[in-house]
């Protein structure tokens, strides 16, 4: 167990109780995994962005936790339960929204490396992001948890209600299914 969790278990019966410190240190030691959570599955560019929607699964975990129940599973499983729907929330309203409002219009290109680096940039997040579309839901899950977050085996399978094993195995065969799809790119693009 990692000392964050150690923290969090120790952090988490006060906040249910109504502590507001142990809420903001809990806050505070799970945001930087819910938003590299969020930009694995949101990159960047649009609204809402994977910033935006960190800010609001760690306003959900604060509105929540009062019903907060331990049910033996580590509390990240609950905080990532919220980031899920959370970032399934923002790929609806993605989904909906084909507009990119701005205050102002920029007097140059907002990029200082120049427009085709951006647009390599901005195609190489939608490849990944296509890549691991590719995939089904839960083995995204395993390889954006695994693979982006870092999580160890046991602690993606506490999240995904699997065993440490079957995590494995499903990342093999994800990660052997992603790299058979780059080759094909590469015959096709080559």
């Amino acid at each position: 167990m990692s000392d964050t969790d150690e923290e969090l278990r120790r952090l988490v019966p006060d906040a249910v109780s109504g502590d507001r410190r142990a809420l903001r240190e809990i806050i505070r030691l799970i945001h930087p995994q819910v938003l590299r959570y969020a930009r694995a599955r949101i990159g960047g560019g649009r609204a809402p962005t994977a910033e935006d929607v960190a800010q609001e699964v760690c306003l959900a975990v604060a509105n929540s936790i009062s019903r907060y129940r331990d049910r033996g599973r580590p509390f990240m499983a609950f905080v990532y339960g919220i980031a899920f729907n959370k970032v399934a929330d923002a790929h609806r309203a993605m989904a909906r929204d084909h507009s990119v409002p701005t205050e102002e219009v920029p007097e140059t290109g907002g990029h200082a490396e120049g427009p085709e680096a951006a647009v390599l940039a901005a195609d190489g997040g939608n490849r990944v992001r296509a890549l691991l579309d590719s995939l089904g839901e839960r083995a995204r899950d395993i390889v954006i948890l695994r693979v982006m977050v870092g999580l160890s085996a046991d602690e993606t399978a506490e999240i995904v209600g699997s065993t440490p094993g079957a995590v494995r195995v499903a990342q093999f065969r994800a990660m052997k299914r992603l790299r058979t799809l780059i080759e094909k790119q590469g015959e096709i693009n080559g």
